[in-house]
């Protein structure tokens, strides 16, 4: 059946009506919602139900100043629609109470520390307290790290200084005279020296990476020549210490990274290694393409590493215990936490495994195609 052509033309001129004065009451919304965009979440749920309710209140009244509904069938709209409003903004305040309580309740907890997760929030307050549990946890954690590196520095400068204090004072004073024991002196001081200046050389650029700071410099390069350079810098602390080192690299394993860079995480995995390797052992390098990635390995004979400081060997000023306990070579737990801030600059991964009869540093990088 075909409606009535005066039915269809009251009907396109309600939709018109009451879409025109719809857009006109929700740009005037959108603009009061924008002044007051700093306001609480309630003001603003406020004002969307009182949009929604303007907006049908007015296109019925529109419409029944259009004598479209007349009499008692316009006093029962109007009145539907008033209810229906009161129940909207009743259902708003309630919501709007709710949400501006949670969020209270959440920033309570922010500012009570240690902070803790506040359970039973709405979805998305709850996603943001979770998220700043985590922050918090990562923040504490790396205040600690902050501590011990400090702690562990500390201890590190003031051996060697007081060392260098004792040998100046005992060549200004006279005390040591002979040409042997100053060519002795002469050459500790230097040695303690340059122990000091590597130690600043590890701080600083530690905090370069910390910092977002570290610039790369990226270029291809193949992995068997950057073994080769660094199993030969390495070499005379090897046959100092009485360590063997060998190296397996494949022909072609190309990557695109920073020389410079990636040498220095290599040997500092190298040098780590050598220092915990007993004499007469066997320090060795791999580089090798597996699972699709370019892998670059340094195998040891340290003993092992726990398993429960496994997960904390990369931490910064971490140098472990039982056969990894520091020497009187040892450095000041910084060098993997800088072979791991280079590595990660690279969009790499670096890794170590217990195997044998030490453990396996492995780092892995994106292969360069073609």
């Amino acid at each position: 059946m075909t409606p009535h052509p005066a039915v269809m033309s009251d009907l396109g001129m309600i939709v018109a009506v009451t879409a025109g004065l719809g857009l006109l009451v929700g740009i005037l919304g959108v603009a009061v919602m924008w002044r007051l965009r700093t306001r609480s979440i309630g003001v603003m749920l406020a004002v969307v139900m009182v949009v929604a309710i303007v907006a049908t209140l007015a296109g019925v009244v529109a419409i029944t100043l259009k004598m479209i509904i007349e009499g008692a069938v316009r006093d029962i709209v109007l009145s539907v629609v008033a209810v229906g409003g009161l129940v909207g903004l009743g259902v708003a305040f309630v919501l709007a109470r709710r949400v501006v309580g949670e969020s209270r309740r959440l920033v309570a907890a922010v500012r009570d520390l240690p902070f803790t997760a506040p359970k039973g929030l709405p979805s998305e307050l709850q996603t943001i307290a979770n998220t700043l549990e985590e922050a918090y946890e990562r923040e504490r954690a790396l205040e600690g790290a902050r501590r011990e590196l400090v702690a562990w520095v500390s201890h590190d400068l003031r051996t060697p200084l007081a060392g260098l204090r004792a040998m100046a004072e005992a060549l200004e004073d006279g005390v040591v005279s002979d040409r042997r024991t100053v060519a002795r002196y002469h050459g500790q001081i230097k040695l303690e020296v340059e122990r000091l200046s590597a130690m600043v050389d590890d701080l600083f650029e530690l905090s370069r990476i910390h910092a977002g700071a570290l610039r790369l410099t990226p270029a291809r390069i193949g992995l068997a020549d950057l073994v080769a350079d660094t199993l030969a810098g390495a070499e005379p602390l090897a046959r100092a210490k009485g360590v063997r080192l060998t190296a397996e690299a494949a022909e072609a394993v190309p990557v695109r990274a920073d020389p410079n860079a990636l040498s220095r995480a290599l040997g500092n995995l190298v040098v780590n290694a050598i220092r915990h390797t007993p004499s007469d052992r066997t320090v060795v390098l791999r580089a090798a393409v597996d699972a699709g990635m370019a892998c670059l390995s340094v195998s040891d004979c340290c003993g092992g590493i726990p398993d429960e400081d496994l997960h904390r060997v990369f931490e910064v000023a971490f140098r472990g215990e039982a056969a990894r306990t520091p020497t009187k070579d040892g450095g000041a737990g910084l060098g993997l936490a800088i072979a791991q801030g280079i590595v990660e600059a690279h969009d790499g991964v670096i890794g170590v495994v217990n195997d044998g009869p030490g453990c396996r540093f492995e780092i892995r990088l994106p292969l360069v195609s073609g």
